[in-house]
């Protein structure tokens, strides 16, 4: 049974975890042995297994067979995974979300999107990046969809430090971002969706030669 008690140190654990792969201190195929896990936290085996299962669902970590749990690998066919289910999903989100789009939604996707453009880190502006696409679908009134993107867009996160760490990083404009929100200002959610999956596309081009 799990408690209210570890219930916290799940989240604690997933989260501590998932900072560490996303930052690339975990590397890919690196075994995670419960054991050392809960020495670490100070825990029992029962919330390491449940973080583990939590930070599966984010596409972070994956059970091998005879092998246990792992750090996700960052290959070709991964990164064309996560690009090709964000891309599907995410458009079915923003369907949705378009059309209740509040003055409000699309100042607070304006706000991530000058958050983004004047960040002076990889970390300032990846945190911009999933704030504006949390934006963006947030009004779908899909629970479920939305927590299936939470989980890829961190996925989607480690590959964007893995690229900042293979060819460097510099801050920018992110044309994309601001084409989309334009879309959505004049209520033209299907060009937005057009050009949230190139947008998706063009940074799936972009992380496979570093994968």
């Amino acid at each position: 049974m799990i408690t209210a008690d570890n219930m916290t140190m799940v989240a604690r654990i997933a989260d501590s975890i998932a900072e560490r792969i996303i930052s690339g201190a975990l590397a890919p195929g690196a075994p995670l042995r419960q054991d050392h896990v809960a020495r670490e936290f100070n825990s029992s085996h029962v919330p390491v297994r449940e973080a583990f299962r939590h930070l599966q669902a984010q596409h972070l970590v994956v059970a091998v067979p005879r092998r246990g749990v792992r750090v996700a690998p960052l290959d070709t066919r991964s990164v064309k995974e996560i690009a090709e289910m964000r891309a599907a999903l995410e458009v079915v989100a923003l369907r949705h979300s378009g059309p209740r789009l509040t003055t409000a939604h699309l100042a607070q996707i304006e706000l991530a999107l000058i958050e983004g453009d004047n960040a002076k880190t990889i970390e300032e502006f990846e945190m911009a990046n999933r704030a504006f696409h949390q934006a963006l679908v947030a009004p779908c009134g899909m629970p479920r969809l939305l927590a299936s993107l939470d989980g890829l867009q961190l996925a989607n996160s480690r590959l964007v430090f893995a690229m900042a760490r293979s060819v460097g990083w510099r801050p920018r404009s992110n044309q994309d971002h601001r084409l989309i929100l334009q879309a959505l200002r004049t209520r033209n959610v299907d060009h937005a969706c057009n050009l949230l999956t190139r947008h998706i596309q063009t940074i799936e081009r972009l992380a496979l030669p570093a994968s």
